[in-house]
């Protein structure tokens, strides 16, 4: 009961509040941007593991000081792995939810310091992992949609087009066009015959990453062309 009070002592207090509403407030910038762009961890989630991590390493740094706050702080980031581990997912041969699972990551990082009341740190690595998910964004779609002419490039993306046999050229200029328009130049284009009346028209997308949101649009754009009978995007893998 003495030891209990000694925790709740006002200097204590004040503390600690400090700590887990950083922890919360800076949660909660990185995950409105996270919101804002529909992935799986958003707001609350981002704030629920930087407010968790700033409890433990604060009522470590409370209880046993310096030393035990570090000891806490190491479990965090092994901790953390498993629930970044759980936002990662394998689809149709892409890999997504790995950036969010990093900013996952980065949250806890956050409050990690702002419980060991590292506040300015806390804040300079809010700034960084908004940095990372927001300035860095343009910059990583230029470098991807570049072509590569690499042989061993593991993941394509293509877009199919059904069209009538009649109307393949006209089928094909949009197609060209769209992805032109889309910033998805096609690296390479085969036409092979479908049924007795159709074809269907394979685009090999040059770029090696690809918006499965903005290729969706392409699509439904695609498919609302006279002609066209058909339109989808698939990705593949090479060995």
């Amino acid at each position: 009961m003495l030891e209990a009070l000694n925790y709740t002592q006002l200097n204590s207090l004040i503390n600690t509040a400090i700590s887990l509403v950083t922890a919360f407030v800076l949660g909660a910038v990185i995950g409105l941007e996270r919101q804002y762009r529909q992935r799986t961890a958003g707001l609350r989630t981002n704030v629920l593991v930087a407010v968790g991590a700033a409890i433990f390493v604060d009522s470590a740094n409370t209880i046993a000081g310096p030393d035990g706050a570090v000891r806490v702080m190491a479990y965090v980031v092994s901790g953390i792995g498993f629930l970044g581990a759980g936002v990662i997912m394998r689809e149709e041969g892409n890999v997504r939810g790995l950036n969010t699972a990093a900013t996952l990551w980065g949250s806890a990082a956050v409050g990690a310091a702002a419980g060991a009341d590292l506040i300015v740190q806390a804040a300079l690595g809010t700034v960084l992992v908004l940095a990372a998910n927001t300035l860095l964004r343009p910059l990583v779609n230029a470098i991807n949609r570049k072509p590569l002419d690499v042989a061993s490039t593991e993941m394509t993306n293509a877009v199919f087009v059904v069209a009538e046999r009649l109307h393949q050229r006209l089928a094909l200029a949009m197609l060209q066009d769209v992805l032109e328009r889309g910033g998805y130049p096609p690296g390479d284009i085969d036409i092979q015959p479908f049924g007795e009346a159709e074809v269907v028209i394979e685009a090999t997308l040059a770029a090696q990453s690809v918006e499965g949101d903005e290729l969706d649009a392409m699509v439904q754009q695609l498919a609302a062309k006279p002609g066209v009978r058909q339109a989808f995007w698939s990705p593949s893998t090479r060995d």
